[in-house]
């Protein structure tokens, strides 16, 4: 038998350890393909003020420092078993780390921007609001669609005009899906590559600091 998947390194604002019973909402990272969790914790400074957060390492490990949230298949279209494989990991980690009742934001930059948006998807009573950075979403539908359709949680999705690394189906999926699904902010920026510059990352504030109270 497959030993299940686990999210076994983290980083996070309160030290260590399940979240401290006071937090009121976590937001939590998910890194890109070959990174590690130090690369998402380095935007930690630019958050609003107070707000908890937590920064994953993805469970399959390439090389030192070097992981995967699962492996690389078609671009833009993984297999699905393997993405649900590591969205029940960080779905685990939730509910071992984060007390039941305080918010949970899923946030990820490229694979990790697929990882947030399943996680939403797998489930959407957990997770109140989602940031997709240069991501996609699984082309395969989930049982969370329906109650997405319903509540339209928020969701900010930005890219780079000049991204070249996402499939172009893997982006238009996206764009037709989101819409169905969620109450979408929608930004693409001009001359940004695959990656997250301060405009992205000042819209992203915005969009945290406008989710309504716990």
């Amino acid at each position: 038998m497959t030993e299940p998947l686990t999210v076994s390194a983290a980083i996070t604002s309160w030290g260590g350890g399940p979240a401290p019973a006071d937090t009121r909402r976590v937001v939590v990272m998910m890194h890109g393909y070959g990174s590690n969790e130090a690369d998402l914790a380095s935007l930690a400074p630019a958050l609003p003020r107070g707000l908890a957060w937590a920064s994953l390492r993805a469970p399959l490990t390439l090389a030192p420092g070097s992981y995967s949230w699962f492996p690389l298949t078609v671009p833009g279209n993984p297999q699905p078993e393997p993405v649900l494989a590591a969205t029940e990991a960080i779905s685990a980690w939730i509910d071992e780390n984060i007390p039941v009742g305080v918010g949970v934001v899923s946030l990820g930059f490229s694979q990790g921007g697929l990882m947030a948006s399943q996680l939403l998807r797998a489930v959407p009573r957990r997770v109140e609001a989602t940031v997709i950075l240069g991501g996609f979403v699984l082309a395969s539908p989930l049982p969370g669609d329906d109650a997405l359709a319903d509540d339209r949680p928020p969701v900010f999705d930005g890219r780079g005009a000049s991204d070249t690394v996402i499939a172009a189906d893997a982006v238009a999926r996206a764009h037709d899906w989101l819409p169905g699904h969620s109450t979408l902010t929608e930004r693409i920026y001009p001359g940004l590559g695959h990656g997250i510059d301060a405009t992205e990352l000042a819209d992203v504030v915005a969009f945290l600091e406008a989710l309504p109270n716990p």
